[in-house]
């Protein structure tokens, strides 16, 4: 019988030996997949870093062009809002407005009345002068038949 348990204690040895061997084979196989995923990691995360680090300056880069833009734009409109505004007053002055019957009307009317008091005075001046003439002419006359 003790032959038999040494026998027994042999075979639970080697199946703990076996087991061992597994156990530890395994744990080296997790050790060596965990080394390597966790470099992965240093690499990725190393590599997320430089892009972040990319994306904020170009962040940084794209807020100050927007800056400048916006700016340039500001000034672009303000620029157009005074060419639109000189050029509603040249507008303004270069294109002819239609007058309107009534308008044409009263410019007509006002111009015959001021041709009306024109004819008026050189009426007046005509008559004036014919009277002077005629004055001139008695006197004349009247200073030849005194001498």
């Amino acid at each position: 019988a003790g032959s038999s348990i040494i026998g027994l204690l042999e075979v639970v040895e080697s199946d703990f030996a076996k087991n061992l061997a597994k156990v530890e084979n395994e744990e080296a196989d997790a050790e060596s997949e965990y080394q390597k995923v966790t470099q992965e990691n240093k690499v990725t995360q190393a590599s997320k870093q430089q892009v972040e680090k990319y994306k904020t300056q170009e962040s940084k880069s794209l807020d100050k062009s927007v800056a400048e833009i916006s700016g340039d734009r500001e000034k672009s409109s303000t620029e157009l809002a005074a060419v639109d505004e000189y050029y509603a007053k040249i507008k303004e002055r270069c294109i002819a407005k239609p007058e309107t019957y009534h308008e044409r009307a009263a410019r007509r009317a006002a111009e015959i009345e001021g041709l009306k008091e024109a004819l008026r005075v050189l009426r007046e001046e005509a008559a004036f002068v014919q009277r002077s003439h005629h004055r001139a002419g008695r006197r004349h006359h009247s200073f030849l038949a005194a001498h």
